[in-house]
C-alpha cells in the first residue's frame, strides 16, 4: 500500500451529474485516441490496434479510479470472464481488486463517524490513517485494542446512492467500446445490479459471513474471521486480522505438491458444499479474497457477494454435468427451454445451433467432474477453454442473436466456477472432485 498521500482520493464525485462530468471528460480523451488510430490506420498493424487498447483502458481505469462504486465493480468482473474483453482491457480492470487509490483519511472518519456514531479514536487504541487495501466499492484498515488486531472495512461515498446511475453509465461503453451487444449487457446488467446492492450492505454482509462460516465450520483446514458487530454498520464492517499469503506471494514461496492439492482441495470443497448444501454460495472468488498459509490453511475474507441458487434452477442447471442426461436429447432439449438457451421463437437452425454450442460448453467446462481426480495444472485444458469460450463469443450468430441466452441465475454461477478453475489452475492442484449422490452417472434424476 503505497502511503503517498498526493495519490489518495480527497473527495468523490457523489451526484449523478458529477460523476456523469467525470466520465465524459474520459469520452473526449477516448474520442482523441481513436482519432489517433485512424489518422495512422492506413500504415497500422494489429500492434496499432491494441496499442488503441491500451490507451483506452488506461484513460477509463483512472477515471473509474477516482468515481470508484459501481462501474468501476462492472469493468473487474468483466475482466474476469474469458474472452469478453480484449487482453489490455481485462488486465487493467483487474487492478480494481487491489490497486485503486484509496480514500484520504479525513473522508474516512467522516463515515466511520456517521455509521457507527463514534470515532476510531474513541473504539481502537490504533487505526492505520493509510489503508491497507483499497478496491473498487470499499478500502481496509488495520485497528488494534486490547491486544486484538482488527480489519475495518469502510466503504465509499456515494457508492450506495450511486449503483444504478454508474451501470447506465458504464453500459455503452461496454457495448460499444468492447464489442459486446447491447442486450448482453443490459441482461448482465440486470443481475449485476442487485448483487451490487446488496454488496453495499454491510450489515447483510455481516449476516451472511456469520451464517456461511458457521454452516461450513466443519470443512478442514478454513479460516473465517471473527465479526464485531458493535464495530460495525451499514458502511462499515469490522473483523478479525486475519494473517496469510496473498495468491502470488503463496506461489512464489513455491510450496510442496502435497500443499498445493491440500489447498485446492480445501477450496473446491468449500464450494461444492456451498452450492450444494447450502444452496448459496461466496461469488467473488479472486485471489484477493482469500490469505494463503504455509500448512495449507485458506482464509476466507469477503462476504460481500453472495449467490443464493434458487432451487429449480439448482437442479436444471447442475443436471447438465451429468454426461448420461446430456446424452439422452429429449431430456436435454427440454433443459435447454427451461434455461432459455433455446428459445420459443427460434428458428430450426438457430435451436440446432445453440444447442450446440451449448453441449459443446458445457462439456468442456464439466471435464473436471468425468474424472474422479483432476489435475488443474493442465495448462493443455485451459488453453482450450479460453480460446473456445472467446471464439464462441465472436461467432456471428452470438453477436446477432435477438435476446441472450442462458438465465439470468447462471450469470454468478459460471463466475464462481471460472474464478475457482482458475485459482486451482495457478495453484498447479490436483484434486478429488467430489459430488452429491444425484449427480454421479445413473443416479435418479431430481424432479
Amino acid at each position: 500500500m503505497n502511503d503517498d498521500s498526493e495519490k489518495e482520493a480527497k473527495a468523490i464525485p457523489q451526484t449523478s451529474i458529477g460523476r456523469a462530468a467525470r466520465f465524459v471528460g474520459t469520452g473526449v480523451k477516448l474520442g482523441g485516441n481513436y482519432l489517433s488510430y485512424l489518422a495512422k490506420r492506413p500504415f497500422s498493424s494489429e500492434g496499432r490496434t491494441e496499442q488503441l487498447h491500451e490507451a483506452n483502458a488506461a484513460a477509463i481505469f483512472e477515471s473509474l479510479s477516482t468515481l470508484k462504486g459501481g462501474a468501476l465493480k462492472v469493468l473487474q468482473m468483466l475482466s474476469l470472464d474469458t474472452g469478453l474483453l480484449p487482453d489490455a482491457y481485462a488486465e487493467r480492470f483487474q487492478l480494481s481488486q487491489s490497486c485503486v487509490p484509496p480514500l484520504s483519511f479525513p473522508l474516512v472518519l467522516r463515515v466511520f463517524q456517521q455509521t457507527i456514531g463514534r470515532s476510531p479514536s474513541e473504539l481502537f487504541e490504533s487505526f492505520s490513517r493509510s489503508a491497507v487495501a483499497a478496491a473498487s466499492m470499499g478500502q481496509v484498515h488495520r485497528a488494534t485494542k486490547e491486544g486484538k488486531v482488527f480489519a475495518v472495512k469502510i466503504q465509499y461515498p456515494g457508492v450506495a446512492a450511486s449503483i444504478d446511475a454508474d451501470l447506465a453509465m458504464v453500459r455503452p461503453v461496454a457495448s460499444l467500446l468492447f464489442q459486446v451487444r447491447d442486450s448482453d449487457v443490459a441482461f448482465f446488467l440486470e443481475e449485476v445490479s442487485a448483487r451490487l446492492k446488496e454488496e453495499v450492505d454491510y450489515t447483510l454482509e455481516l449476516a451472511r459471513g456469520l451464517e456461511i462460516s458457521r454452516a461450513a465450520a466443519h470443512l478442514e483446514g478454513l479460516i473465517f474471521p471473527v465479526y464485531y458487530p458493535e464495530y460495525s454498520g451499514k458502511r462499515v464492517l469490522t473483523m478479525d486480522w486475519l494473517d496469510g499469503m496473498h495468491l502470488s506471494e503463496f506461489i512464489a514461496s513455491s510450496p510442496s505438491q502435497e500443499i498445493r492439492n491440500l489447498v485446492g482441495q480445501r477450496l473446491w470443497d468449500f464450494y461444492t458444499f456451498q452450492l450444494h448444501t447450502l444452496r448459496k454460495a461466496h461469488a467473488d472468488p479472486h485471489p484477493g479474497n482469500f490469505l494463503f498459509l504455509p500448512d495449507g490453511s485458506v482464509s476466507i475474507l469477503d462476504f460481500g457477494c453472495v449467490k443464493e441458487i434458487p432451487e429449480q434452477f439448482y437442479r436444471s442447471y447442475f443436471s447438465l454435468i451429468r454426461s448420461d442426461i446430456r446424452s439422452n436429447r429429449a431430456l436435454l432439449t427440454e433443459l435447454f427451454e427451461s434455461l432459455s438457451v433455446i428459445h420459443p421463437d427460434d428458428s430450426p437452425e438457430e435451436r440446432s445451433f445453440f444447442a450446440a454450442i451449448t453441449e459443446e460448453l458445457i462439456t468442456l467446462v464439466a471435464r473436471p467432474f468425468a474424472q474422479q481426480h483432476f489435475d488443474f495444472a493442465d495448462s493443455s485444458y485451459f488453453a482450450e477453454l479460453t480460446r473456445r469460450g472467446e471464439e464462441i463469443s465472436r461467432m456471428k450468430e452470438f453477436r446477432q442473436s435477438r435476446s441472450a441466452r442462458g438465465p439470468r441465475d447462471a450469470l454468478f454461477l459460471n463466475r464462481i466456477f471460472f474464478g475457482l478453475y482458475t485459482m486451482l489452475h495457478k495453484i498447479g492442484a490436483s484434486i478429488e472432485t467430489k459430488r452429491p449422490a444425484w449427480l454421479q452417472e445413473g443416479a435418479e434424476i431430481l424432479d
